[in-house]
């Protein structure tokens, strides 16, 4: 069946939850400043790389005590460079609720043999936090990607706690309000909520998480790309700027504008506020109709940057080849690009709602979702 096209469109279709829409300002003429074919040792690239850092820990409020360093790989060379460097001093939990989070659990388990404890739950639903035991140290997500479920808050976690915090924040950062004294170790990388360019990872570091670093030297040998410490102190240059590989000035340079922009809308509060808002409008469509629903079962702990829905119709008889034939429909009408659920996650769709994203381009596309499911049912 033919498709009835609402008659607004989103200005800017691109929901993707990474890499994210850019800026909604975004010119690449903004970039002309980029230290292009300069060192990123030169003075000018050392200063690029410093205001990263400083402009990181100024919009996130990030103590002034805590390390913020630009390493590679993105959030992902963030994460393993902090478990393998870190893990192994004391016990292991490991909580995971959707794809990215079961994939630490399969680093420490069988790439790092720890004997980790692995507290899961299913895509919608959080693992029993009240149970985690903070003696240990303690691996999770902040925000589940690919699931649309959150952590509500840190209060679960222990003020007391003897082990440490890591934290994988990549799509949390910049779009909820992080507890820095509860996480001894943060990752983020710049194409999620800042829409940024990919490649380049952030790792923050408590007090308690470089004491570890300077007192503690795991069995296991460790990659050039991952040592954090040299003769058992922390190197110091990789969180001033000095990184440890070649990385991107043009990247570089791509994050800078985007976090002025961010200090433009308000900075973190304005970004929160963007983000929240962008997911009410999608909120406000799903409480209208019965055919669709959020993954996430409790709404205390509904993402809101990666919101992912689900088709509830009792129709539906094929539930992955009707949501692809949703967001195929989207695509091919121009409205939407890359919103089909995540490959390991349930059926359904997921909408990139960060505050990159216009609330207005959210708010157009829902009456498209209808029509495209409209059309899929009856076809």
């Amino acid at each position: 069946m033919a498709m009835q096209e609402p008659a607004t469109r989103p200005a800017n279709p691109r929901f993707s939850s990474g890499p994210c829409a850019k800026i909604p300002t975004f010119e690449l003429s903004k970039l002309s400043d980029a230290a292009l074919g300069r060192s990123h040792r030169a003075a000018v690239g050392k200063a690029k790389l410093k205001a990263a850092i400083e402009g990181t820990r100024e919009v996130l409020g990030i103590p002034a005590d805590y390390k913020i360093g630009i390493v590679p790989a993105s959030d992902t060379g963030a994460v393993e460079m902090a478990l393998w460097s870190l893990l192994g001093a004391r016990g292991v939990e490991m909580l995971a609720w959707e794809s990215f989070g079961s994939g630490w659990v399969t680093d420490v388990v069988k790439q790092l043999k720890l004997d980790a404890i692995a507290k899961t739950a299913d895509y919608g639903e959080l693992p029993d936090l009240a149970s985690v035991d903070f003696a240990n140290d303690v691996v999770f997500t902040w925000n589940g990607t690919t699931s649309g479920v959150r952590v509500p808050n840190g209060d679960w976690i222990a003020e007391d706690r003897e082990g440490l915090t890591i934290c994988d924040a990549t799509s949390a950062a910049f779009a909820q309000d992080l507890p820095w004294d509860k996480l001894d170790v943060t990752t983020f990388s710049w194409q999620k909520v800042l829409g940024g360019e990919a490649a380049h990872g952030m790792l923050i570091l408590s007090p308690r998480a470089v004491e570890r670093l300077e007192s503690y030297t795991p069995p296991w040998p460790l990659p050039k790309i991952f040592r954090l410490t040299k003769a058992g102190k922390l190197i110091e240059g990789i969180f001033t700027g000095a990184t440890i590989n070649t990385p991107s000035m043009l990247a570089v340079e791509d994050y800078l504008v985007a976090l002025d922009w961010a200090r433009s809308v308000g900075g973190l509060k304005g970004m929160m506020a963007r983000a929240n808002a962008n997911t009410k409008a999608v909120a406000d469509f799903v409480e209208l109709h019965d055919w669709i629903d959020f993954l996430a079962h409790d709404p205390a702990t509904l993402s809101n940057t990666s919101v992912c829905l689900k088709f509830t119709d009792d129709r539906i008889t094929d539930g992955a080849a009707f949501a692809k034939s949703v967001a195929k429909r989207l695509e091919d009408a121009g409205v939407a690009y890359d919103i089909g659920a995540y490959r390991d996650a349930p059926a359904g769709l997921r909408i990139w709602c960060g505050g990159t994203v216009e609330t207005s381009d959210v708010a157009a596309l829902m009456p498209w979702v209808e029509a495209a499911f409209n059309a899929e049912i009856n076809a």
